[in-house]
């Protein structure tokens, strides 16, 4: 029993006798074989080191020792975060390798893995986490496995792909600005930008300081629940990590809405594009929700396009600030995404950062009074599908992702889940996000898995075809 299953499926067949880890892993690596290269989701295979790990676990299950839902399940790393199988990259020329030393995972690895979870490689990112892939420098372009001539998105890009391929079963993603949830969106599975500070990001290469996230990404809610159960807690490394208790988030769900009030924004007036299949997808994932018991509230988010904007000026100046000595030194060898971004960091001035900062807590006072009397918000992750790869610009990147409304939640902090909601004319899946209050997390995953139990859009896998990405 080795067909695609999501995380807590594939735990039950394990504890079954229905599977092995080894079993899981070597189906995950002939999905690898027959989608790599035109994928690009891998930067490292980690092939005999995963097989060896499954075969531990599959020793300890036999022997009584159970780790929990996680155990023996095949997992990627995107390659921002270190791993004891080697030293991340950041997908850039720049990065020196022994930023960390050799050997260590970075806590949120460490605690998947010590909770029986195998890590089968590490996953294309954007270089540093921004900007777009640069077919001039030495790594893959990763691609959208629905339509190869079309991006997973980023920065998470080959744990959004390789997920619906079949690669693994559930992965690792950083959210910055949408780094989790675009890909989630654009791929059709589940993507988690949890509560700042809710998972630590020590042994994760930053991109902004006071923005940045690691979030789990998987096919459903409910994998992501299990994740997140796992890699939540403090750090004594990330002073910005949480002390409050971590919950049992798969244990949280079930139910249904009644009772839970929930604010509703399309963000239409903000949507430069609109698919002509996406209004109607929206208004019938609302139908869903409202069905499932919730109340629905038309809502509208206040300083939507002030917050946005913040989120992109806190970014880029906490980037320049960490890259400015290479910047100085190595201009050329950053991609050409990567340079444009991190670049545009020094033309901001000390008094604008600050003023960013200063909009970021008007926002988060006026978000909370927003949800006084609300219990979570559904926006659009994106109002636009997958762009092709050939459109991708470094130097217009807005140009790509005009519908792409995931900027706003990071400079707030609060849990946002995207969920894939259907697919568009071209059969490109698009999903919505469901943002509750901080630290709510709980709340959010329940919603989202309530959704996908009336739903089966997160089930679906796209076909391999003959087509390569040379298109």
């Amino acid at each position: 029993m080795t067909e695609y299953l999501t995380i807590a499926e594939a735990g039950r067949a394990l504890r079954a006798g229905e599977t092995t880890s080894r079993a899981l892993v070597e189906a995950a690596q002939a999905a690898a074989d027959a989608w790599e290269p035109d994928l690009g989701v891998f930067l490292a295979r980690f092939d005999e080191t995963a097989l060896a790990a499954a075969d531990a676990e599959d020793a300890d299950l036999a022997a009584g020792i159970d780790k929990g839902p996680l155990h023996g399940i095949p997992l990627g790393i995107k390659d921002i975060l270190a791993t004891e199988e080697g030293a991340a990259t950041a997908q850039s020329l720049i990065l020196d390798p022994a930023w960390i030393e050799a050997g260590l995972d970075a806590p949120v690895v460490a605690r998947l893995r010590q909770a029986g979870g195998v890590v089968v490689g590490k996953t294309t990112t954007c270089e540093y986490a921004i900007g777009f892939p640069d077919p001039e420098k030495p790594f893959p372009i990763p691609r959208n496995p629905w339509d190869l001539a079309t991006w997973p998105g980023g920065s998470s890009s080959g744990t959004g792909g390789g997920l619906p391929a079949g690669l693994f079963l559930g992965g690792l993603g950083t959210d910055t600005g949408g780094s989790v949830r675009m890909p989630a969106a654009y791929c059709g599975i589940t993507g988690l930008k949890a509560t700042f500070g809710r998972v630590p990001k020590s042994g994760c290469v930053p991109l902004g300081y006071t923005l940045d996230g690691i979030g789990p990404m998987a096919r459903s809610a409910e994998d992501c629940a299990l994740m997140l159960s796992v890699m939540a807690g403090p750090d004594p490394d990330d002073p910005m990590s949480s002390l409050l208790p971590v919950e049992d988030y798969a244990a949280l769900l079930g139910g249904d809405l009644t009772g839970v009030r929930i604010g509703v924004d399309d963000l239409i007036r903000h949507s430069p594009q609109v698919d002509d299949a996406w209004p109607a997808l929206f208004a019938d994932a609302i139908e869903v929700l409202r069905a499932a018991g919730a109340t629905i509230v038309d809502v509208e988010l206040t300083l939507f396009d002030e917050l946005s904007t913040a989120q992109a000026m806190i970014m880029a100046c906490e980037a320049a600030a960490y890259h400015m000595p290479d910047l100085q030194t190595r201009w050329g060898d950053y991609g050409a995404g990567a340079r444009y971004f991190i670049g545009s960091g020094t033309t901001y001035s000390a008094p604008d950062y600050v003023q960013a900062q200063r909009v970021r807590r008007v926002g988060q006072k006026k978000l909370a009074a927003l949800m006084t009397d609300l219990d979570l918000i559904v926006t659009p992750t994106s109002t636009m599908p997958a762009p092709l790869v050939a459109d991708l610009d470094p130097v217009r990147p807005m140009d790509s992702l005009s519908g792409l409304h995931t900027f706003y939640w990071n400079p707030v902090g609060n849990p946002t889940l995207s969920v894939p909601v259907g697919f568009n004319g071209g059969g490109l899946p698009m999903g919505i996000q469901i943002s509750g209050h901080p630290f709510a997390d709980a709340e959010v995953l329940r919603a989202g898995h309530i959704y996908q139990q009336h739903t089966d859009f997160h089930l679906r896998r796209p076909v391999r075809t003959t087509a390569t990405a040379g298109v």
